[in-house]
């Protein structure tokens, strides 16, 4: 396993078979102030319209290409989008819906597989999003409560969180619907939805000292947004598989 902090990759080879297996930092799959891997912590979070480029030199030619963005969109109902170059001295940034800003990402990833992927040679997966579970009075739960201490998953088999927003379902479905570039689309996020047990919650690396007050309340520092491994992501991965080989 190695990291390359230079192109934000992290790539675990499997020598006997000359495979790699690639993590690559974008979490708004387009150029962002969030590019850091490991310095990303940013309140106004900014991405640069038409931009893939940047990392997509970094993806061409590999056999199996897997796309995911969603949660980093997530700040709010509106979103800033750099117009000009983040090299500018003066910035030209305009605020629109984040479910436009979503759209025009997912076209600027089905443009550049158009233009840059040979389907013949590399098969194209769209992840959709990651559910989490931070408000339990959405699944019967008391008010207050999140992902803490639940031990079984959701029974009801209509359960949708608020966290997963329909409208950003709603673009993935009609950007898709309208395109003819062969990409996968791995659906997670109804059975994911159910998982409420899955999370990390507070047992994880905390990277910032605890405050006694968090301490005695252990539902505030609740991670509800990350899985455990082994864990929910074993199913991913045999979605994953089967589309994969059984297509």
């Amino acid at each position: 396993m190695e990291t390359f902090d230079s192109d934000s990759r992290t790539v675990f080879t499997a020598k006997e078979y000359n495979a790699t297996i690639e993590f690559y930092w974008a979490p708004f799959l387009l150029e962002s102030n969030s590019d850091n891997a490991v310095i990303h912590r940013i309140s106004e979070r900014l991405v640069r319209k038409g931009s893939i480029t940047k990392h997509g030199k970094h993806w061409k030619g590999v056999d199996v290409l897997v796309f995911n963005t969603y949660l980093w969109w997530m700040t709010g109902l509106k979103f800033k989008i750099l117009q000009g170059s983040f090299d500018d001295e003066v910035k030209d940034i305009v605020e629109v819906p984040t479910t436009e800003a979503y759209r025009m990402a997912m076209k600027s990833m089905l443009r550049w597989v158009r233009r840059n992927m040979n389907p013949k040679k590399t098969r194209v997966f769209f992840t959709s999003m990651s559910p989490s579970h931070g408000k339990s009075v959405e699944w019967g739960g008391e008010s207050g409560g999140n992902c803490y201490n639940q031990t079984t998953p959701i029974e009801d088999p209509n359960y949708w969180g608020s966290d997963s927003r329909k409208n950003i379902m709603g673009v993935i479905g009609d950007v898709f619907g309208k395109s003819k570039v062969p990409i996968t689309f791995l659906n997670i996020t109804q059975l994911s939805s159910y998982r409420k047990d899955a999370h990390t919650a507070i047992y994880k690396k905390q990277w910032n000292p605890l405050t006694p007050e968090q301490l005695a309340n252990p539902v505030s520092y609740a991670d509800c947004v990350h899985w455990c491994l082994p864990g929910l992501q074993d199913t991913w991965n045999e979605l994953l598989f089967a589309k994969l080989f059984h297509p």
